[in-house]
């Protein structure tokens, strides 16, 4: 289990050297043993007893807040088969399988507060009273600590969704205050916007590009203050000419999506931040 006092992550030595890729994630077969073994661990704690029961020696299989049909309940939720009891199926996932699992232990994980540990024949706690929000923070930053070697890297959110990892030169950006008293219409739209874009799907990165640029057209007014005519004419005129703000037959739409979405929206991010920023120094006395 992760630990305050854990060694940090780092580049070793091959890494530093330029032997190895920094960058070079598990592939998914690599990655599902690290995750067997980190839901396995979890679940000889008790985290998913409350909705998925346990085996006692005595008793034998007691049924969680599941039923006895775990399998029945992983269907209702995820409205796929084959995916219960992990192990038996974990070979079979694709990544979106896996995700999704991901995703729905988080949301049934509970930590165990009380009960009783039966000694016999080294059975384990059987806990009767649990803590939700314990349990998720468990499970995710056990979680994470895999995850984040999957891939491009990807992270479990507070909220339960998979997310991927900034790129290590964005991540600052990400996570930088924006300079400015309007929430609704510019702080809680760009956050809402970098939530999309890390959900991965392509229809939300495009979602999270045009509702940048709609930010950079809220600040159009203030933001000529600041800039010459012609750096806001070039500024303004990305997301209208690559088919993101308004659709006609003069936009180019035959560019490679993925490619040119990542740079359209960390482009109108790094200009939101540029644009807020000439605007506070405008403002400040001279």
């Amino acid at each position: 289990m992760g630990t305050p006092d854990a060694p940090p992550r780092r580049h070793y030595y091959s890494m530093r050297a330029g032997r190895r890729s920094a960058n070079e994630g598990f592939a998914l077969p690599d990655f599902k043993r690290f995750f067997l073994a980190t839901f396995e661990r979890l679940t000889e704690e008790g985290l998913f007893q409350q909705w998925f029961g346990y085996t006692c020696v005595d008793a034998g299989d007691v049924d969680g807040q599941a039923g006895g049909d775990v399998g029945l309940f992983v269907f209702r939720k995820l409205r796929r088969m084959s995916l219960w009891p992990i192990r038996d199926w974990l070979d079979a996932y694709d990544e979106d399988d896996l995700f999704d699992i991901i995703e729905f232990l988080h949301d049934h994980a509970t930590k165990g507060v009380d009960g009783h540990h039966h000694t016999y024949n080294q059975c384990g706690w059987h806990y009767t009273k649990f803590d939700a929000r314990a349990g998720r923070e468990m499970f995710r930053r056990e979680m994470n600590d895999v995850l984040a070697d999957y891939g491009r890297g990807y992270e479990i959110s507070a909220s339960g969704e998979i997310l991927t990892l900034a790129e290590d030169e964005f991540a600052p950006m990400l996570s930088a205050e924006l300079p400015h008293s309007d929430g609704a219409n510019v702080t809680e739209r760009v956050n809402a916007a970098k939530l999309k874009y890390r959900r991965r799907a392509l229809s939300e990165r495009r979602d999270a590009v045009r509702d940048l640029a709609d930010v950079l057209e809220f600040l159009r007014p203030e933001a000529k203050k600041a800039l010459h005519s012609k750096d806001e004419s070039e500024l303004f005129q990305l997301a209208n000419n690559f088919g993101i703000r308004h659709h006609n037959k003069e936009q180019k739409t035959d560019y490679d999506t993925s490619i040119w979405l990542s740079w359209m929206f960390y482009h109108y991010l790094a200009s939101i931040h540029a644009c807020l920023r000439l605007i506070e120094k405008g403002k400040a006395p001279s």
